[in-house]
């Protein structure tokens, strides 16, 4: 009798080794980064924060945190709690959201993800604008060379280049967008103009490793009559980069031809420094999308953000 009621007793308490209110302490804690910064946010002593970080690893049975006079790090065990705490916490706050101010204005916060240039030039300018318009809500904005993969559950919006192939997420396109080739004025004097795409092998062309794209790989397709021809051309050049806009930057000092989306070269196009190549021919379209999961669908900051980025977006397009 006595066994099982020991039994019983180690099950309620396991079963209550997570307080909800250590949830936010501990996102808090790590947002920090060291146990003085998390008592000056949360408006506690530093051996306040500390006891409870060591009230909740006592409850827990396991270390969340290594930490030294100097600095703290997550443990295995502390990075799993922390990712769940978090997606946590932002289903909290989609459900509070989503309850209460469905026709509201957008608060709390709002995780943006953009690829480096196009995030820098167009995604960043949106945001500011944005944030002016809804002072209570917080923006982090990230850019990567590569998206994240959309099963992770660390952004709330990604603005992805064509549509995405996993039907979990919600993607809506925003605004059109087209690849183009293109060279400037004198690399094209000193070496010629393509008349063909089988003639590109035979030139300078600027790569550009970014997605799971095919690199060095260019697909021009072109209308003859009611047929569509599609090319497949191995390109080579001497230039590669990860970065869109070292590419362009490239291409405007003479290096060789580039495909890059019209958003990034339309401005040099339109001032003659960069010159169309194959005008006939198209690239596979890179429309811009907005990337969400489902269950921020109905949350006014995600809501009224995508509908200001297809405003914003569509008007300069």
């Amino acid at each position: 009798m006595a066994s099982k009621t020991r039994t019983a007793t180690r099950t309620a308490t396991n079963a209550a080794t997570i307080a909800p209110a250590d949830l936010g302490f501990f996102s808090a804690l790590c947002s920090a980064g060291s146990l003085s910064a998390a008592a000056r946010e949360l408006g506690i002593t530093t051996a306040a924060v500390s006891k409870h970080l060591t009230q909740m690893e006592s409850r827990l049975g396991t270390a969340l945190l290594s930490r030294t006079t100097r600095r703290m790090s997550l443990t295995q065990e502390g990075e799993l709690y922390l990712e769940h705490a978090r997606r946590i916490l932002a289903s909290i706050d989609d459900l509070q959201e989503v309850m209460s101010a469905s026709g509201g204005m957008a608060s709390g916060l709002l995780r943006v993800n953009a690829t480096l240039g196009f995030g820098r030039t167009h995604i960043a300018p949106l945001i500011s604008g944005f944030v002016r318009q809804h002072p209570k809500l917080q923006v982090q904005l990230q850019l990567s060379v590569n998206p994240p993969p959309l099963s992770e559950d660390a952004f709330d919006v990604c603005i992805r280049f064509g549509p995405p192939p996993d039907a979990r997420v919600i993607a809506r396109r925003i605004a059109a967008n087209r690849r183009l080739l293109c060279a400037s004025p004198v690399y094209l004097a000193a070496h010629g103009t393509p008349k063909t795409p089988a003639e590109l092998v035979r030139h300078d062309c600027i790569g550009i490793r970014q997605g799971e794209e095919a690199y060095g790989l260019w697909r021009l397709s072109s209308k003859r009559g009611r047929k569509t021809v599609t090319e497949a051309v191995k390109t080579r050049g001497t230039l590669t980069t990860n970065d869109g806009e070292i590419a362009v930057n490239w291409a405007l000092a003479g290096h060789g031809i580039l495909m890059r989306a019209e958003w990034d070269i339309a401005r040099y196009l339109a001032t003659g420094r960069l010159v169309q190549v194959l005008p006939d021919w198209e690239t596979p379209d890179a429309d811009i999308y907005a990337v969400y999961p489902q269950r921020v669908q109905g949350t006014a900051r995600v809501r009224q953000f995508v509908e200001h980025m297809a405003t914003a977006l569509g008007k300069s397009g």
